[in-house]
């Protein structure tokens, strides 16, 4: 059976306001190299990372997270009391509960909103995104905060330099509100998982299968493992296909897109997904030189860049594109239209 995601309710949702927040403090490679044997010219060769923002210590994800959607609220012109709905794509929440989503509620003020956080990994802002867009569209919120953010150096094996290198700190948070333009906001998703291919990129410990003890500690299992080669091949396979899949849906072709922002994981992920769809590198942003692998801060990092630089502007064609642990892919094309 095919489904139509396609946003089709009486109200199409946007994007009304964009911030980011990155902690101050910089992981460069060559600290890296002080750390695990790797040097610099590697660590740029096969990731395309410099550098990445890594927290102090006793700074959490809802630390970040509130930092973003305070800006975020600001810019739309609105204040805390009118958020009624907050989700927040993380992988590494404060705790185990409360939520996260809580966390930055009570931070931030937001008194009347209610909300929960999402675990799609690296595709969780394009979830969160999607969630959010639906509850909007269907009447279900008026203003709506999304948030994906990641304290990724918490869970990150230093010791380790398959994983060390690629990771950082950060992020992003929209607000998304029903648009009051026709031919501007989200016009459709295409999200599936595939779960056979979960133990490529987890942390095997921390959960209900393996609680914390002496013996997942001593192992070192509450951190990042990684199959770099299963998790790059589907990576770039998914991401294709994926994007594939929701433009030919809405009769789009890759060379109408005006820009594409995807999930930062790996630049060299990223040119060949977008060179086997055939979007020029001129319409693609890559952005992990200077932040690594923020998992769900990706997105709206690359997509405050876009914003800065000119290169994202209203009434562009856009599309996100995700891949991540579990797996998850996620992909959303929308009209850009912040609120002027």
């Amino acid at each position: 059976m095919v489904i139509d995601r396609s946003v089709r309710a009486v109200r199409r949702a946007r994007i009304s306001s964009l911030a980011t927040y990155v902690p101050p403090r910089l992981l460069t490679n060559a600290d890296l190299e002080r750390l695990v044997e790797t040097t610099d010219e590697w660590i740029l060769q096969r990731t395309g990372i410099r550098e990445r923002h890594i927290v102090d210590p006793g700074v959490a994800t809802s630390d970040l997270a509130a930092e973003a959607a305070r800006d975020a609220i600001a810019r739309a012109g609105l204040t805390p009391d009118d958020i009624d709905f907050i989700v927040v794509g993380t992988t590494t929440p404060d705790m185990m509960f409360p939520s996260t989503a809580c966390l930055v509620q009570t931070k931030i003020g937001a008194a009347h909103a209610w909300g929960f956080d999402l675990g799609a990994a690296c595709s969780g802002f394009t979830y969160a995104l999607t969630t959010a867009a639906q509850l909007v569209s269907a009447g279900g919120s008026k203003h709506a905060l999304v948030i994906g953010a990641d304290v990724m150096s918490s869970i990150i094996d230093y010791t380790d330099r398959t994983t060390c290198v690629l990771f950082g700190d950060g992020a992003g948070a929209v607000i998304v509100e029903a648009s009051d333009e026709d031919n501007i906001g989200i016009i459709d998703y295409e999200n599936f998982i595939d779960g056979s291919g979960g133990g490529a990129l987890c942390m095997p410990a921390g959960g209900s299968l393996r609680p914390a003890s002496q013996e997942t500690v001593e192992q070192r299992l509450h951190y990042v493992k990684q199959d770099g080669a299963t998790v790059f091949k589907f990576a770039v396979r998914n991401t294709e296909e994926a994007a594939r899949r929701i433009l030919d849906r809405n009769g789009i072709k890759p060379c109408e897109i005006d820009l594409f922002v995807s999930h930062q994981a790996n630049r060299r992920i990223i040119r060949s997904a977008t060179d086997k769809l055939g979007i020029p590198s001129e319409k693609v942003v890559i952005n992990i030189e200077r932040f690594g692998n923020t998992t769900a801060g990706t997105i709206p990092l690359a997509l405050n860049d876009a914003v800065n630089d000119g290169r994202l502007k209203k009434g562009d064609l856009l599309l996100l594109a995700s891949v991540g642990a579990g797996f998850t892919v996620g992909t959303v094309l929308m009209r850009w239209g912040l609120k002027e």
